[in-house]
């Protein structure tokens, strides 16, 4: 075990994070990767959609088309409380750290000022789960800081929909804000995109307010709130310094390959030209994949991992992030097949024998199965090249990018640190406005269960998933 700092952190007063493991780069690009080993053992329950055990089989694809090889790998510290208390009030995660199955009825007051439901229930290992997830995502944007990489990936990370006093949508901390507010520190500007199906909500509504942060979110609309989290029109852009630093693509149902990567290039290649970003966090949500079951487009791996490909070409540092995705084994196919694509690595359409989860590839074992379903594409184009029109007249009321200073980012978080939390609420609650009225992802309408799913029975309640992560052991 290398006994090393993670990196040197004097020059920007952050506290230095250990390596866990560690292999030196084998490509030009300069590329960290991020597991933990535990993370793929947690459960949100039986009939739950998410499914951390995908992490463990994206993982064992990486590894399995030695993909690690090409990457430094490490297994990042847990968040602590500290870095958590960043972004979120200090009594939601201390309701987190401190609930579990076993007292959560003590707590059932909290439970639902902080929108404890079926969507985001309380499980044996929350708080370590969290802890997990955001820390991978913050070791990652100190990396990133660092300059000493240029790509960093935490596929367990791009929880995107938690907001700073309550969970939402299975996602309990933003890890996405606290990567961001790290790479706030010493890039001017950060362009976010998000490219799950669900509008990108909770990392919307943190930057609202400022220019330093400009977020694009391409997702399912429909009018009315009637498709989770009900956000992402057209109409969203911004307030006070963030006008029009706020960019959303409203799609319908059944979007295809072609008609989504146009698209997609089409309005981030305006959007780097005019926002010129100085650093970039995708998230990489697969459940806009064809035959998720809470989708509803008709896009392939490769579609989805194009857009990844296109963002990564720009050659601006660059952190890659998971997401949504609840057919477990096409996460897995499309993330790894995205991590050969961040390494610059063609590696076969079978899957490689040697997987340890192998068998529930099965009965095609590639990586890049038939995915469309029967959903007619309802975004026609005549649809799309009037979004289009619409997305591109917006961009060009940006006159260039902007010329921020770090005290026009709403408030120095270094401040926030040393006040009340009652101080800090207030802050926060009139600083960053609640545009999202609750809502339930896991709802009828968002399902599109497969006759033959069986996700459910791939693990035992008590079982654990263990299986080398640490260079030594490759």
């Amino acid at each position: 075990m290398d006994s090393s700092t993670f990196f040197d952190s004097s020059c920007y007063n952050l506290r230095p994070q250990p390596v866990t493991s560690h292999v030196r780069s084998h490509c030009k690009k300069r590329i960290s990767y991020f597991h933990n080993n535990e993370i793929g053992n947690f459960q949100f329950g039986v009939q739950h959609p998410m499914k951390p055990l995908r992490l463990s089989y994206t993982n064992d694809l990486v590894c399995a088309y030695r993909l690690h090889e090409k990457m430094r790998v490490f297994c990042p510290p847990k968040a602590t409380d500290y870095d958590l208390m960043e972004f979120h009030i200090p009594s939601y995660i201390t309701f987190l750290k401190n609930v579990t199955p076993e007292n959560s009825e003590q707590y059932s007051f909290d439970a639902d000022r902080f929108n404890i439901s079926e969507d985001c229930p309380i499980f044996r290992g929350l708080y370590d789960f969290c802890q997990i997830y955001a820390g991978a995502s913050v070791a990652a944007a100190l990396r990133l800081t660092s300059e000493d990489t240029d790509i960093c990936i935490n596929w367990s990370g791009g929880l995107h929909h938690a907001k700073h006093n309550e969970a939402s949508g299975f996602c309990f901390v933003n890890d996405i804000v606290l990567a961001i507010q790290q790479l706030l520190r010493v890039y001017p500007r950060v362009l976010y995109i998000d490219i799950d199906i669900h509008h990108g909500d909770g990392v919307q509504e943190a930057f609202y307010e400022t220019d330093r942060c400009m977020t694009v979110s391409f997702h399912k609309y429909k009018e009315n709130g009637k498709y989770f989290p009900g956000t992402g029109g057209l109409g969203e852009i911004g307030i006070g310094l963030g006008k029009r630093y706020c960019l959303n693509i409203p799609l319908k149902d059944g979007m295809d390959d072609e008609s989504y990567v146009v698209l997609f290039k089409d309005v981030i290649s305006d959007v780097k030209d005019r926002y010129q970003p100085n650093a970039v966090v995708l998230q990489s949500g697969a459940d806009s994949l064809g035959k998720d079951k809470l989708g509803g487009f008709n896009l392939s791996i490769k579609a989805h991992g194009e857009c990844v490909r296109f963002v990564k070409n720009w050659q601006i540092p660059l952190l890659v992030l998971g997401g949504g995705g609840y057919k477990i084994e096409n996460v897995a196919r499309c993330w790894a097949y995205e991590t050969s694509i961040l390494v610059d690595t063609e590696v076969p359409e079978t899957l490689p024998k040697n997987a340890q989860f192998y068998n529930f590839f099965g009965p095609d074992y590639s990586l890049h199965p038939p995915l469309v379903r029967r959903i007619e594409n309802l975004n026609t184009k005549a649809d799309l090249q009037k979004l289009s029109q619409q997305i591109h007249e917006r961009l060009r009321l940006i006159d260039g990018a902007p010329s921020v200073q770090l005290h026009e980012f709403s408030k120095d978080l270094q401040d926030l640190w040393e006040e009340s939390e009652e101080e800090m609420r207030d802050y926060q609650e009139d600083a960053i406005p609640d545009i999202r009225p609750r809502r339930r992802l896991m709802l009828g309408e968002n399902e599109f269960y497969d006759d033959h799913d069986n996700d459910d029975q791939l693990v035992d309640e008590d079982q654990t998933i263990e299986y080398a992560v640490d260079n030594e052991s490759y």
